[in-house]
């Protein structure tokens, strides 16, 4: 069995709160998975729990806590890690995407969060949140909002973005916000800083099929590489592995339709959600 992923209790409040986690596990000398069953959970969940790419629900925390005999511990540091709006490998990313003077995005699965309308940002929070409240929940598409913001300063960004065909043509949010969503995309592609490409199909196989990719350029330094599924993401900092990204993106960019006929796509897929 290979050894557990070393915690950096320092590095954010999630950190924290897993370090916290494993110790009192390991204390009752339960596995994850006997952790996991006594919640019940999957014991993968208490994996992320415990490495801070998660923080669990109100009610799964309530009875780590008790589980745990933590007396309170867990409660405590759960209210402040919560406050933080996005997991520590979002946040690093967020930051990096914010001095970006380019970015170059292969969109696997849903429309990227700088072009999310808020109804397409909330059903997917919602889907993927289960049990946040309303509350919670706002309070992420507001901030996602907020990311937005860089794309209508007085210096924005290009954003050039290759949409996997499946983006369009999911109705995220039903088909009356999926076509507001859409319509949302055309609108933005007006604008000089940002071209969209769709890839469809028919193309088959392609470089890029594990998930979503982003390359970032900056006025100054390197540039970076960032890969994301669902519930994680990896930033890459090494030139051989960005060049090599760099590499894919270009091919994905030669297999995706022209600007033009991808926004004649876009167009006839929204009169479909009429």
């Amino acid at each position: 069995m290979p050894a557990p992923k070393e915690l950096d209790p320092s590095a954010s409040l999630a950190a924290l709160y897993g370090t916290k986690l494993r110790k009192l596990r390991t204390r009752a000398g339960w596995t994850q998975r006997e952790l996991g069953d006594r919640i019940p959970i999957a014991h993968s969940r208490i994996a992320q729990f415990e490495l801070g790419n998660e923080t669990p629900p109100e009610d799964v925390n309530r009875k780590l806590d008790a589980l745990l005999g933590a007396d309170g511990d867990l409660v405590d540091l759960w209210i402040h890690a919560r406050r933080t709006p996005f997991p520590d490998w979002v946040q690093t990313f967020v930051a990096y995407e914010a001095k970006a003077i380019k970015m170059l995005k292969y969109m696997a699965h849903a429309v990227p969060g700088l072009l999310q309308t808020e109804a397409y940002a909330r059903a997917l929070l919602r889907i993927s949140r289960p049990r946040d409240t309303d509350a919670e929940i706002e309070g992420l598409v507001a901030a996602r909002r907020e990311r937005q913001a860089i794309l209508g300063g007085s210096a924005p960004p290009l954003l050039w973005c290759i949409l996997d065909e499946s983006v369009i043509r999911r109705p995220v949010g039903g088909r009356p916000g999926m076509r507001k969503q859409l319509a949302h995309l055309l609108h933005m592609a007006r604008t000089p800083h940002v071209v969209l490409q769709v890839l469809p199909f028919g193309q088959g196989e392609h470089p890029v099929m594990g998930g979503s990719l982003t390359l970032l350029s900056f006025e100054r330094g390197p540039d970076v590489a960032y890969t994301e599924s669902s519930h994680s993401g990896e930033l890459l900092e090494a030139p051989e592995e960005v060049a090599e990204y760099a590499l894919a993106y270009d091919l994905l960019q030669a297999k995706a339709l022209p600007p033009d006929e991808s926004l004649v796509v876009i167009r006839s897929v929204m009169e479909e959600y009429s």
